[in-house]
C-alpha cells in the first residue's frame, strides 16, 4: 500500500506538471499570435485620431547650433553604400530593387542651419568602435536604423566575410534579438526588439475577459540586463502606443498588481518614459556608455482616413504640421528632467519635408502601401550620420552649442 501511495503521489505531480507545462505553452503561443497581430497592425496606416493631444515642441535659445533645425540640400555624393550589397539590408526596405526607377531620394544631405555635419568619416568610425558594443532598442524604424547603420559601416570594411550575425540569425520582423559582429575590429552591433520599452507580461488574476496582455508601465522589459554593458545605447518608442495596437489587440497598462483600465496613452507613455529614465539614472554607467533616445519619426499619410500614401518625387517644401508630434515633446520633456546625460535624437522635424523617403508600394508587399517606414539608402542613413557626429566630434558639438 505505501509503494502504491507513493506512485500516486508521483502520478500526481506528473499530471500537475504536464498540465503547467501545457499552460505555458499556450501562453507563449498566445504570445507569438499577439505579436503576429501587431505586427500586421505595425505595417498598416497610424490612425491620427488615437494620437489626441498635442503640446508645443521646445526651441533652442538664439544662437545656439541645433543639428536637428535645418534643411535638406541635393547632394551627388550620396548614397553611401548600395543595399543590394549589404547582406543586413531587408529587402523590404530596399525600394531600389523592389522596382522604383527614381533614385533621387538618396541623394539629399541634411544642412543644419548654424553649423555643418562633419563628412562621414567610415575609417575614423570603424577604428573609433574598436573593442565596443553598440545597442539599438525599439520598434521596426529601430531596426531599419540599426541596418543603416551596419551597411555604412560595412561600406569601409574590406573583407565583409568577417561581417557576420552570430548566431547565423536572418533578419525578420518577428525577431527578438539580432547580433552583427565586425570580427576585424572587435565590435558588436545588436539590436533588441523592444516596442514598448515596458514590460509585456500575462495579466493578474481574475482580470477582465478583454485583457489578454498587459504592460508594466513601472518595469523595464525583461531584456533589460542585456543592455547594461554597452558601449552606445540607442533607444526609440512610440509607434506601438495607439489604441488600435492597443486595446483592439487586448492589451492594457498595469502598474504594480492594479490595472489601469481607464488610463489615457498619453499618461501612459509618460509613465512609461519616467520608468526607463529612472533605470537609464539608476543602472547605466555614464562614464561608459552614450545613451541617446530618438523622437516620433514623421510618416506622410493623408486623405480623409489617413490611409493614402503617395510618396513624392521630391522633399516637400513646407513640413505641414508633420514638424510637432506630442510624442516626442513627451520624450524630450522627460530627457530634460533627468539628471544622467541623455542625448535625444529629436529626428521629427528633418523627417517632415520627407514625403519622397517612404517605402511606399516598393516594399516586399507591394499590395500593403508604407508611408511610415524608409527605404534604405536613404533618411536613417542621416540619423546615423549624426549619431556619428555626437560619438567623433563631442567636443566640436559642445563649443558650437555654447558659441553665440
Amino acid at each position: 500500500m505505501k509503494q502504491m501511495s507513493l506512485n500516486n503521489q508521483q502520478l500526481t505531480w506528473f499530471k500537475n506538471k504536464a498540465a503547467k507545462d501545457q499552460r505555458k505553452k499556450a501562453r507563449e503561443e498566445s504570445f507569438s499570435n499577439l505579436l503576429e497581430v501587431l505586427e500586421v497592425l505595425d505595417d498598416l496606416q497610424p490612425n491620427s485620431l488615437d494620437q489626441g493631444f498635442s503640446i508645443p515642441g521646445p526651441n533652442d535659445a538664439k544662437g545656439q547650433c541645433n543639428l536637428f533645425d535645418g534643411k535638406w540640400v541635393p547632394d551627388d555624393s550620396y548614397p553611401l553604400y548600395n543595399a543590394s550589397d549589404c547582406p543586413f539590408a531587408e529587402a523590404g526596405f530596399n525600394c531600389l530593387a523592389n522596382g522604383r526607377r527614381d533614385g533621387d531620394y538618396m541623394k539629399w544631405r541634411w544642412k543644419p542651419k548654424n553649423c555643418d555635419l562633419p563628412r562621414f568619416d567610415v575609417q575614423a568610425l570603424l577604428n573609433y568602435l574598436r573593442g565596443k558594443r553598440v545597442v539599438f532598442v525599439g520598434d521596426s524604424l529601430t531596426r531599419t536604423q540599426w541596418e543603416s547603420f551596419i551597411c555604412m559601416l560595412m561600406s569601409g570594411v574590406e573583407d565583409k566575410r568577417f561581417v557576420y550575425e552570430v548566431n547565423q540569425n536572418s533578419i525578420s520582423k518577428k525577431i527578438r534579438f539580432l547580433n552583427v559582429r565586425f570580427d576585424s575590429y572587435d565590435f558588436t552591433v545588436e539590436f533588441y526588439r523592444s516596442v514598448f520599452l515596458s514590460w509585456l507580461t500575462t495579466p493578474p488574476k481574475r482580470a477582465p475577459k478583454r485583457v489578454k496582455w498587459t504592460i508594466r508601465l513601472d518595469k523595464m522589459d525583461n531584456a533589460n540586463e542585456e543592455w547594461i554593458d554597452s558601449d552606445v545605447l540607442i533607444f526609440n518608442t512610440g509607434h506601438w502606443w495607439t489604441k488600435t495596437k492597443l486595446f483592439e489587440t487586448g492589451t492594457y497598462f498595469q502598474v504594480g498588481k492594479s490595472l489601469k483600465l481607464g488610463m489615457p496613452v498619453s499618461k501612459a507613455l509618460t509613465k512609461a518614459l519616467e520608468t526607463w529614465a529612472s533605470w537609464v539614472e539608476s543602472r547605466i554607467n555614464h562614464n561608459r556608455t552614450h545613451v541617446f533616445f530618438r523622437t516620433f519619426e514623421a510618416s506622410h499619410w493623408s486623405g480623409r482616413n489617413r490611409n493614402a500614401c503617395k510618396v513624392t518625387r521630391r522633399p516637400m517644401l513646407t513640413t505641414k504640421g508633420r514638424d510637432k508630434s506630442p510624442i516626442s515633446d513627451m520624450i524630450l520633456r522627460v530627457i530634460k528632467s533627468m539628471s544622467a546625460p541623455v542625448t535625444p535624437l529629436h529626428v521629427t522635424p528633418m523627417g517632415a519635408y520627407r514625403s519622397d523617403a517612404h517605402v511606399g508600394r516598393w516594399s516586399d508587399n507591394p499590395s500593403v502601401p508604407d508611408c511610415s517606414h524608409w527605404c534604405l539608402p536613404g533618411l536613417p542613413d542621416m540619423w546615423n550620420e549624426i549619431v556619428f557626429t555626437y560619438l567623433l566630434h563631442k567636443d566640436k558639438i559642445t563649443q558650437q552649442q555654447t558659441a553665440k
